[in-house]
């Protein structure tokens, strides 16, 4: 069996002397895994680096081997985002949600057109994070647990939608919120209308969707939300409270 595609790497593991065991991401196939020969080596292991946008392929003699898998590069995320912490932390987080979060061999076109998007802006100032942001709440679209931020879960409101039910996914309204606010989660206004979205915004962007990542994907799994996902918010929360 063989098969060529544009892939996200988003996993790699050194595996023996030198050799790597590498997890991709593609449109037609999903996450796959693979072993490369000399991936952790001095002359390819800037190649197989999470973050890095490469054209993959993978060969093996039957669909259930590991296969070995080999590559070209197509766009250096990885080393586009090592000269600034914010980017790298963001470029971490996004491959190992998902590396964790997405069942392997099994196509996901929208996480992997997100993923790819978000990888090529990585050094780009003010996309990166509310990119990251839209990017998991389509994650949990995909994996069945999408958020409905365009209706107010009580009925009859139809002022401004300001936070989001934990227990429900639902926009609630500002009139709505009576004396639940406390309990609710903010629903950040660049998710709902594409306005500019300062730090504060990012970290209650962050906090809504990884609730929902914590609570449907990964806690289902008796998992823990990915290290690099919380590292993300500590160092965006550290930079808010400088």
């Amino acid at each position: 069996m063989e098969w060529q595609e544009p892939a996200a790497i988003v996993e790699s593991v050194p595996y023996g002397e030198g050799d790597a065991l590498v997890t991709v991401l593609t449109a037609g196939r999903g996450l796959w895994r693979g072993l490369v020969k000399g991936g952790n080596a001095r002359g390819k292991v800037a190649l197989w680096q999470p973050g890095n946008l490469i054209s993959a392929r993978w060969v093996a003699r039957h669909a259930e081997q590991l296969g070995l898998l080999s590559g070209e590069m197509v766009h250096p995320g990885a080393a586009l985002a090592m000269d600034d912490r914010l980017n790298l932390a963001i470029l971490n987080a996004a491959c190992a949600l998902a590396a964790g979060a997405l069942p392997e061999r099994a196509p996901h076109p929208e996480s992997f057109a997100g993923l790819a998007r978000l990888l090529a802006a990585i050094n780009i100032a003010d996309l990166p994070l509310p990119a990251l942001i839209r990017w998991e709440l389509d994650l949990l679209r995909e994996l069945g647990f999408g958020l409905h931020l365009d209706s107010s879960a009580v009925a009859g409101d139809n002022d401004q939608l300001a936070f989001v039910s934990p227990r429900t996914g639902r926009a609630v309204s500002l009139s709505g919120a009576g004396e639940w606010v406390d309990r609710l989660l903010r629903l950040p206004a660049f998710l709902l209308d594409g306005s500019e979205a300062g730090p504060e915004d990012c970290l209650d962007g962050l906090k809504l969707t990884g609730h929902f990542l914590a609570r449907d994907v990964f806690g289902a799994r008796h998992r823990p939300l990915p290290p690099a996902r919380q590292q993300l918010y500590d160092l965006l929360q550290e930079r808010a409270g400088a």
